[in-house]
């Protein structure tokens, strides 16, 4: 926890008491259903959490923007995003049935209010967003593809409507494949943690 606050001391009673709840919610359901390596589940802030929490480090959506995170696994970068930005709303989506299972125990839980779930394939969803955020999912170029239709047309934040996605470093193949207007963010321009040297942000605008 100790992470979160580090990066983000401004966060209100409420959101404390929601990130604070993570670290138990998560050892408890990974004990029942595997969603992250249980060598991993003790680094649950800093790989999981703060590493989400890039996106916020990048943007300050809007008032009433609305997100779909794909293949969000048990809920990652969605729910540390809806505890970070309660006024914006969250369409968490996966075809894991039981990783959205504990996505939704966890919002539960902690009384998120702004997200909502869906057992499936991207390609089921048929609603618009500003914005898809994504974290390790497929190539950027495929991903791209997946989610264009998705997109809203209607711009109300300072980034154009498109997709925001966490990735591993090393990712002039899959970028050059992208003829869209892009930013690339290396995630050591936000965090000093050498964990997050080998991560990078994208933005695609859609």
């Amino acid at each position: 926890m100790e992470e979160i606050l580090k990066y983000f001391p401004e966060l209100t009673e409420r959101q404390r008491s929601q990130f604070e709840a993570l670290g138990d919610l998560y050892r408890d359901w990974n004990e029942k259903i595997n969603v992250i390596s249980r060598k991993d589940i003790d680094n649950l802030y800093l790989h999981h959490v703060l590493h989400s929490l890039a996106i916020a480090r990048f943007m300050t959506p809007v008032e009433g923007t609305r997100l779909m995170d794909i293949g969000t696994g048990g809920g990652f970068p969605g729910i540390p995003l809806a505890i970070m930005w309660p006024d914006c709303r969250f369409h968490l989506i996966d075809r894991v049935g039981k990783k959205i299972k504990v996505a939704t125990a966890v919002a539960e839980a902690i009384g998120l209010t702004n997200v909502t779930f869906q057992h499936g394939d991207a390609g089921e969803c048929h609603e618009r967003f500003d914005y898809v955020v994504s974290r390790g999912v497929t190539k950027l170029g495929e991903l791209v593809k997946i989610i264009s239709r998705n997109i809203s047309r209607d711009n109300r934040n300072a980034f154009p409507n498109g997709l925001v996605c966490l990735k591993g470093a090393g990712l002039d193949a899959e970028t050059s494949a992208v003829n869209r207007p892009m930013i690339e963010v290396p995630l050591s321009d936000y965090f000093s943690e050498e964990y997050f040297d080998s991560k990078a942000l994208i933005y695609v605008q859609l």
